[in-house]
């Protein structure tokens, strides 16, 4: 019975993320105009929250691989809910969004460590195993925004973080009861690569800085104020990775970053996270800017998208084995495109709500067939590391994220009719994930367990 319990905590606090995650972009309009907050600082708070996931995600992965699963998780489960306690009683965007920073660093680790404890203890049903637990995220990306929209229709915005205090307190007490301790735990020497993350940090904040100050308007494109930071994103993102290439002890190896099979697999996660995230995090303010609808039911757009992935994530995953790993990304990304074209173009016999309802709906059905391939795809190339691997490829999701909202976000600031553009844009990520349709017929297949 031990594995089935580990399994439904760690599958617990995956689902407090995936809400956390879906939630907030429900309430982006109403955070909007409660804090009197321009729209790209607003949108700050979904893409700090995405920026320290990626510097922490894969130092989670090398800290749970090090000092063990239960403590790393146990230690993210408490800094997570005294950090979404905080952010519920904040009363400034700029503090909202410091406080989303820390929030992140606790949510960073959630996936690594419990995607380590499931492979620890499920032996050769590891394949299986994980491509469940990784089938937990629809299920939150189905609750997270009809929470989201209850809390702003009949209370606040507030609530959507306060929610995750109980929960938070729940996971404690049973990680602490059930969870084995010392798990895992390794002799290999934790790489300390603080230079490699003040590289990574410089190039993805600069990026986001410039982005954000010609977001707010009054600076031309041509201006220092937007080229500094930009140029200071380059020369950052450019030092980190050859730094990752030359440095032994570079917090992201080598060999994860673009050995054997990764880094075509980080590529095309990169993409796939700037596309499917992107969305996600954009959906409910385009209902509002574009058709006026309410919180509520600009929120149960993502719980349409939600039932998609969670209608189809289980058969997915138990069809791996015969099916392999190209076969449903293939046919997971392009009714993903599908999806976000429908959701670009105007409504047609049918009303509004239920055109986009639809659209989101077929983007989930994609990302519920795609999503449990891509995760195996990766881990299967080493297993041993399984903490790391799914740390990276949550990093380079979350990096595609923090640029398709940056850029989108900048862009709808200074448009003078922003659902029309947000429908643009959506267009735009369609056209990205059938471009990107060749790579996957190089991802290294596989067939049965791993």
């Amino acid at each position: 019975m031990r594995p089935r319990v580990i399994f439904f905590v760690v599958s617990l606090a995956l689902l407090m993320s995936s809400i956390d995650q879906t939630i907030v972009a429900t309430a982006l309009p109403d955070i909007h105009h409660s804090l009197h907050a321009s729209l790209t600082w607003t949108g700050w708070t979904i893409t700090v929250y995405s920026l320290g996931r990626v510097l922490i995600l894969p130092l989670a992965g090398g800290m749970s691989d090090r000092f063990g699963r239960r403590t790393i998780f146990l230690s993210s489960v408490g800094l997570f809910t005294v950090a979404s306690l905080c952010c519920g009683l904040a009363g400034d965007i700029y503090v909202l969004i410091a406080l989303r920073a820390i929030q992140a660093v606790g949510g960073a680790a959630f996936m690594p460590s419990a995607t380590g404890l499931v492979v620890d203890h499920f032996g050769s049903s590891r394949d299986r195993a994980v491509g469940m637990f990784t089938s937990i995220i629809p299920i939150g990306a189905l609750l997270g925004p009809t929470l989201g929209g209850v809390f702003v229709e009949y209370w606040s915005w507030r609530g959507i973080f306060l929610i995750n205090v109980p929960i938070g307190a729940v996971l404690l007490v049973l990680g602490r009861r059930f969870i084995p301790a010392h798990e895992h735990d390794s002799e290999q020497a934790f790489p300390r690569d603080l230079k490699g993350m003040a590289f990574l940090a410089t190039g993805l904040l600069g990026a986001m800085l410039g982005l954000a100050l010609l977001g707010s308007g009054g600076i031309a494109i041509i201006s220092v104020q937007f080229l500094l930071p930009e140029a200071a994103a380059v020369v950052g993102l450019w030092a980190f990775v050859r730094h990752s290439l030359h440095s032994p002890t570079s917090f992201i190896p080598a060999q994860l970053l673009y050995g054997d099979g990764f880094g075509l697999m980080n590529t095309i996660n990169f993409l796939f996270g700037a596309c499917a995230l992107g969305f996600s995090a954009l959906v409910p303010l385009y209902a509002t800017q574009r058709y006026g609808m309410s919180a509520l039911d600009s929120g149960t757009l993502l719980s349409a998208r939600g039932i998609g992935m969670v209608s189809v994530s289980a058969v997915s995953t138990f069809a791996l084995r015969r099916t392999g790993y190209r076969l449903p990304m293939l046919i997971g990304f392009l009714l993903t495109a599908g999806g976000l074209f429908a959701m670009a173009l105007a409504p047609h016999g049918l009303s509004p709500y239920a055109w986009l309802s639809l659209a989101a709906g077929v983007t989930g059905l994609g990302m519920g067939v795609a999503n449990p391939a891509a995760q195996n795809a990766s881990l299967q190339l080493a297993p041993q590391h399984a903490a790391a691997i799914s740390a990276l490829r949550a990093t380079f999701r979350q990096a595609g994220a923090i640029l398709a909202v940056s850029v989108a976000t900048t862009i709808l600031a200074r448009s003078s009719d922003p659902g029309l553009a947000q429908a643009y844009i959506f267009a735009a990520f369609a056209v990205v994930l059938v471009l990107i349709l060749p790579l996957i017929r190089r991802v290294p297949e596989h067939h049965g367990t791993w």
